[in-house]
């Protein structure tokens, strides 16, 4: 019992600090909006778009670096949406395969991005700058109140634009051929699902960092899928293993002084863990 009162002073300890408090509306709002459109990427079989962008994302942010503007989301974010619609474009290309597409991106926005820092960079330790950014180590920690504001406002314009758009997205998930014949515009949805991609991305960057976003996306959606077969109950799910993974890993991080990023993808295995096997104990009850 005094193990747990303690704990909970720690953790009343730290919410006294404003970095902290930045850190858990971050890492709410971020992970709300990548569980919304995660099981649609993952239907989709658009997982590794996650990659993709994030190392855009990472070759943008070396850039602004040498400008000192690194901080600024806002000039990321542009470069990052250019490169989803020219990956979606790409990735149609009958001579060009999606995930020929994906990998040619990924490679050359790490290597540009690294040698970018390496040749123009001020910095002192330009390796911690850059495990800073492909992790997150320590960026969830630095955010300032205009950080927040940005990533709210990017937030509700996710999550109303997957309210409002919920059955076009549902029926371009399952069926694009279906949607198409309906009068739904089908290209233009994927198209707008890569942009919002690219937003939650470039969001994510400060959380987890570039290399570890994808478990963001992928791992709430595959777990959720494990226990749900409907649609609607899946992405309900995913969101709130979501959010508590990244509460849990942002309380767990402070406790024992882990990265950040890392830390709440580790929470996220052992969630997906969790789920498989509750998925298996279920399938067992059904067939017997």
């Amino acid at each position: 019992m005094t193990d747990f009162s303690s704990i909970f002073e720690t953790l009343r300890f730290y919410l006294e600090f404003p970095f902290v408090r930045y850190a858990l509306i971050v890492g709410v709002l971020i992970a709300l909006c990548s569980s919304l459109f995660g099981v649609t990427l993952v239907l989709k079989r658009y997982s590794f778009i996650g990659d993709g962008l994030s190392h855009v994302a990472f070759g943008a942010m070396s850039v602004a670096t040498i400008f000192d503007l690194a901080s600024d989301t806002i000039i990321i974010m542009p470069v990052t949406i250019l490169a989803a619609i020219l990956l979606l474009r790409t990735g149609q290309n009958t001579k060009i395969k999606g995930d020929a597409a994906i990998a040619m991106l990924s490679v050359s926005a790490l290597a540009i991005g690294y040698l970018v820092l390496s040749i123009f960079s001020t910095s002192a330790n330009i390796t911690g700058d850059v495990c800073s950014t492909l992790f997150g180590s320590t960026s969830i920690l630095t955010l300032t109140k205009n950080d927040v504001i940005i990533c709210s406002v990017f937030s509700v314009f996710v999550v109303i634009f997957f309210v409002l758009f919920y059955n076009r997205i549902f029926a371009v998930t399952f069926d694009e051929t279906f949607a198409k014949s309906t009068g739904i515009k089908s290209d233009l949805y994927n198209l707008l699902i890569a942009i919002i991609t690219a937003i939650i991305i470039v969001l994510a960057m400060n959380l987890v960092g570039s290399l570890l976003i994808s478990a963001l996306i992928i791992f709430p959606a595959l777990a959720s899928m494990r226990i749900f077969n409907n649609f609607k109950s899946a992405v309900i799910c995913s969101a709130v293993i979501s959010v508590f993974c990244a509460v849990t890993g942002i309380f767990v991080s402070i406790l024992i002084s882990t990265p950040v990023g890392a830390t709440i993808v580790a929470v996220n295995i052992v969630s997906f863990l969790i789920c498989v096997f509750i998925g298996e104990i279920n399938a067992f009850r059904i067939w017997h």
